[in-house]
Parts: structure tokens; sequence; C-alpha cells
């Protein structure tokens, strides 16, 4: 019967085509505190939700906050876009990308009560940013744990096209400035994208850190191009590499047929931290997620390959990639999906990753541009 109610609640979806609006303008606009949301997670509560957060250090699993923080995006922006009269939507509203969630507690307690609190904070034509924060209760207040940024996109009921949503209408000096920062974070992910090393060459700065690396590691005593040693306290880049692979099954899905975003998360996160675990040897932190773009949905039935890497490290700091691909049995195609980047703190120092080809020289130097980005947001 799941596949029927599947067929027919897509049935039920094309009728609201006719729902959609045709411009921008004929949506009447909203303020930020309409769409604005509270959700309380009673970890302190109720004791038997507990089990689904809890991870074996006796701390909250990020990866199930990450689910959380996407679904909440989502109905943040179906409260954005509701209209009186429409019992149900005609949007399908799907996470585009994670701009940044940043952390500023290590510790995230299994037995206290978890507020997310959010709202939309920018609106273009079609796509909403979303910025929401997470808090946990301590002795009676409210302390803040994480801060996040998504951007969600509003498609037709079928989730075939893009489609309009409401205009949003700062209110105070203070609304106005959250408005704008919006706008600059979509044009600094335009420069960011364009001065990609998969489009531009590194900078001249760049240029030479790689190259010191190089003659690192050199065998001085051959002197030859070919063979390279590692340095003292060092990890060749290609040591670091952990893969997984995940069936996608029908539970995970969402009304499309497709794998939830925040599922992808939460697999992608828990390899990441695999990784940063087995490199770092102790227990690592995790302190911010950025720029994961969802490049393409994941539909059920397919094979998730997820493979990992450290691609960057500094003092105690371990910078990780994550790129997951799918692969169609049928077709025998694989397509990328996503690319996740995973900053986290070890308790100790941890060695030095180093590249040795020149492709891992562009991901050494991508992971130490994200790094110095996050470290600039902290």
């Amino acid at each position: 019967t799941a596949v029927v109610d599947h067929v027919q609640a897509m049935q039920e979806r094309k009728a609201l085509h006719t729902l959609l609006a045709k411009q921008q303008e004929d949506l009447p606009p909203r303020r930020m505190k309409d769409s604005y949301l509270e959700v309380i997670l009673p970890l302190g509560s109720q004791p038997e939700i507990r089990e689904k957060y809890l991870n074996v250090h006796n701390s909250v699993r990020f990866g199930r906050i990450l689910e959380d923080l996407d679904s909440l995006g989502v109905l943040i922006c179906y409260t954005h876009t509701k209209q009186e009269m429409q019992p149900k939507s005609p949007l399908s509203i799907v996470t585009a990308l994670v701009d940044k969630i940043n952390l500023c507690k290590r510790i995230i307690y299994p037995d206290c009560d978890i507020k997310f609190t959010g709202s939309v904070s920018w609106v273009g034509k079609t796509s909403m940013e979303v910025k929401m924060h997470m808090l946990q209760l301590h002795d009676g207040d409210y302390s803040p744990v994480l801060d996040a940024t998504f951007v969600m996109v509003a498609r037709d009921p079928e989730n075939k096209g893009p489609a309009f949503v409401n205009p949003l209408v700062p209110e105070s000096p203070e609304e106005e400035e959250i408005f704008n920062q919006g706008e600059l974070n979509k044009l600094k992910r335009i420069d960011f994208s364009t001065a990609s090393l998969l489009k531009m060459a590194p900078t001249a700065e760049e240029r030479n850190i790689i190259h010191d690396i190089f003659l690192n590691t050199l065998d001085t005593r051959t002197v030859s191009f070919r063979s390279r040693k590692l340095p003292p306290n060092s990890v060749w880049m290609e040591d670091t590499k952990l893969k997984g692979l995940q069936i996608c099954h029908p539970q995970e899905r969402n009304i499309f047929n497709r794998i939830f975003g925040g599922f992808l998360m939460r697999k992608a996160f828990e390899l990441g931290w695999a990784i940063a675990c087995s490199y770092g040897g102790s227990r690592p932190f995790i302190v911010s997620v950025d720029d994961i773009m969802f490049q393409r949905p994941v539909e059920v039935g397919s094979l998730l390959l997820l493979s990992g890497q450290v691609c960057y490290t500094e003092k105690n700091y371990i910078q990780v990639r994550v790129h997951t691909e799918v692969y169609d049995a049928d077709t025998r195609d694989h397509h990328t999906t996503n690319i996740f980047h995973f900053t986290f703190i070890s308790e100790n120092e941890v060695p030095r990753v180093v590249p040795k080809t020149y492709g891992e020289s562009m991901l050494y130097l991508d992971g130490k541009r994200h790094f110095a980005a996050v470290m600039k947001e902290i």
C-alpha cells in the first residue's frame, strides 16, 4: 500500500498547479516575524526520545541535529509562504545548500531540553535563506549552542521547475541588516565558486605553499622527483581516506520519492567524524559545517557512495571533505550529489596532512580556504 499511497499523493499534487503564482508580485509580502518558529526538543523532560539522540560519549549525536535543522528549515519556509485559504501548499520546498553552521559549544547534553528558533532572513524570487539557532537549557536558562544558515528553494507541486515565493519586507534597521547580510552571503557564494580551484589557478601565495610542501617531501639523497619521502609527524593525504555505502531505502524518502537532505547530511557527517577520529587519534568535536551544495536529488533505490578524506590540518584542527555520488545500477552511471566540508577540533595536536599529487594539492588549498573562512567567522 505504501507504493499506492505514494502514487496517489503525487496525483493529488498535480492538481495543486493551479494555485501557483504567475509572478512574485501577485503574492502578499511577509515580515520576518511571520515565519518565526520555536520548537522544543524535550530531551530533559521526555527521556524516551533520548535514545535516538545519544552517542557513545554521552553527548548528543550531531548528525541527528543536522536532520532536525533540515526539517525545521523546510517548515519555516512553508510558514513564510502559507496562504490563508489553501489547506495544502502548492510548493515543494527543498534544501539547496547549507551556507554555514557554526557551533559555540563542544558538548550538547543528552538530558537537557533543546530549543530551536528560526525565521526566513532573505528572499530572492524562488529561493529563501533561513537563519536558525539552537539553544540548550541549563539551570533554568537557554544558552546558545549553534547558529545555522540554510538556503531553500521553492519548486512546483511535482518538484519539476522553480516557483515564486512571497517577498520579504524588513521592518527595522536590525532586520534590514539581516536581509542585507543574506544578499551578501549570496554574492560571497558566487565569488567563492567563481574563484574555485576547478576553474582558476591558485594564487601566487598558494602556489608557494604547494611548492614548499613539494620540496619538503623530496628525498635529498636521490634528488629524484619520483621518490618522495614523508616529513616527520605527517600523514600522506591518500592514507586518510574512508569510504561508505548507503542503500537508499524508502524509509528515508520524502513525498517525491527522493531521499531527505537531512539524512544525507547525517550520513556524510558520521563518515567525516570517523575520518577525523581515526586521523587525530582522539575524540574530535565538530566546530563548523559549511558550503554544502545539493547538486542533484538522490532517488530511492539508488546506491549512495560516500568517500571522504582529511584535506587540511592546522594545530588541533582537521578539515574533512566528504564527497557523495549516486550509482544507478541500471545505467551504471555515477553522478556527484553533494560535497560536504566539516571542520573538527581534536583534543590533541594532530599530524600534518601532506598532498602528493597536483590534484591532492588543489584539495589541500581548497581545504585551507574553507578553514580560513570558518576561522574568520568564529
